[in-house]
């Protein structure tokens, strides 16, 4: 009887083994598709927006800000509106204005909108040695953060590590860093 008990442990742990394994590696890159296409509708690496997302929502495309940011990447209704304004299309800026949180918790409208504003900061830092530390702080905290926390620095010498340690607001360091380390370390985003 122990024996039958004993076999039975080993496998259902097995089970919830393989099934927690293939659960998680559905969810993280159910997406992937969706990542990849608008990541280079607007010249990003989808490595980056992939990682972004993971940090965000963990990929819950349902997910709500205590800012009132909405989706996969945290999108604001602000931004949302002003993404559908530059596209010029009359449909876009009357969803925004009717249900913006509807219209954003579309997986691919989310990360459209989301990849154009991460594009939109990265503008103000492309080149620079910390470019992609200024943009992600920049899709966090906002542009005029990043502004103040490079103040009183040649910003085409300084080093991203550098401009990492000058953040000041400690959930956008620990949210910066920890992008960047899964960017660069995790080989395994977007690859099946």
């Amino acid at each position: 009887m122990k024996r039958y008990l004993l076999s039975c442990l080993v496998i259902i742990t097995v089970i919830a083994i393989s099934g927690a394994y293939f659960f998680r590696n559905y969810w993280e890159h159910r997406y992937d598709e969706l990542i990849t296409r608008q990541a280079r509708v607007y010249r990003l690496d989808e490595r980056l927006v992939w990682s972004l997302i993971y940090e965000e929502t963990w990929f819950r495309d349902n997910a709500v800000g205590d800012a009132g940011e909405v989706g996969l990447m945290q999108v604001t209704p602000l931004v949302a509106r002003e993404w559908a304004k530059e596209t010029g299309l009359r449909e876009f800026e009357r969803q925004t204005s009717e249900n913006v949180v509807g219209f954003l918790s579309d997986p691919e409208r989310n990360i459209q909108v989301g990849c154009w504003y991460l594009e939109k900061v990265r503008e103000s830092y492309r080149g620079e040695p910390a470019e992609t530390a200024m943009m992600l702080a920049a899709f966090n905290a906002g542009p005029s953060r990043v502004e103040e926390w490079s103040r009183g620095t040649d910003v085409t010498k300084l080093p991203e590590s550098d401009f990492v340690s000058r953040i000041a607001i400690q959930s956008t360091k620990s949210y910066v860093s920890s992008i960047l380390e899964r960017y660069r370390s995790d080989k395994s985003i977007l690859t099946k």
